[in-house]
């Protein structure tokens, strides 16, 4: 019995399928880097916001946005994000923050 051949048409239907799940991968990846990469900028903006404000280092600037975010339940990210836009909708945040 003689093994069975794809044809090459087959074949290149087996190769684009799997380019474009690789492609749609990557694609996810990178936009997953780069979210992380926008919340890594607006956390370091806010920390030296912080620190120039509060006459501390920037280690105690994340300490305390760390921490007041735990108090006020809300992430770390919308509690950076609120003291670099002076967000009135955090205002009990930014009050804590600037004591």
């Amino acid at each position: 019995m003689k093994p069975e051949r794809t044809r090459p048409a087959d074949d290149a239907a087996v190769v684009v399928g799997r380019l474009i799940s690789a492609t749609s991968v990557a694609h996810g990846r990178q936009a997953q880097l780069q979210h992380a990469l926008e919340s890594r900028v607006v956390l370091e903006q806010a920390k030296g916001i912080l620190a120039e404000r509060l006459k501390v280092s920037v280690d105690e600037a994340f300490t305390i946005l760390r921490r007041t975010a735990r108090s006020h339940r809300v992430k770390l990210h919308a509690a950076a994000r609120a003291v670099v836009e002076d967000d009135p909708a955090f205002e009990a945040v930014l009050r804590d923050l600037n004591r």
